[in-house]
């Protein structure tokens, strides 16, 4: 699951540096500032799942994506 996390969180903050820089190229602020808040997206995204990582380390147990708690079968 914390695979598929940081690579929703890279694919998030690669499309914010996409339009942050077709946005500066074009001179379209509106979509410059929609990638950088992208970006600040998948930063804070990976920071989550850096978070759920040394969660799952000290627990022994994954947090089930699907409902934010913790699956004590694992």
């Amino acid at each position: 699951m914390s695979k598929q996390d940081h690579l929703d969180s890279a694919k998030t903050q690669a499309k914010g540096k996409f339009n942050e820089a077709v946005g500066k190229a074009t001179g379209d602020k509106k979509r410059e500032n929609k990638g950088k808040a992208q970006d600040l997206l998948g930063k804070a995204k990976d920071k989550v799942a850096d978070a759920k990582d040394k969660v799952s380390e000290k627990t022994g147990k994954k947090l089930d994506k699907t409902n934010g708690k913790f699956d004590h079968n694992r």
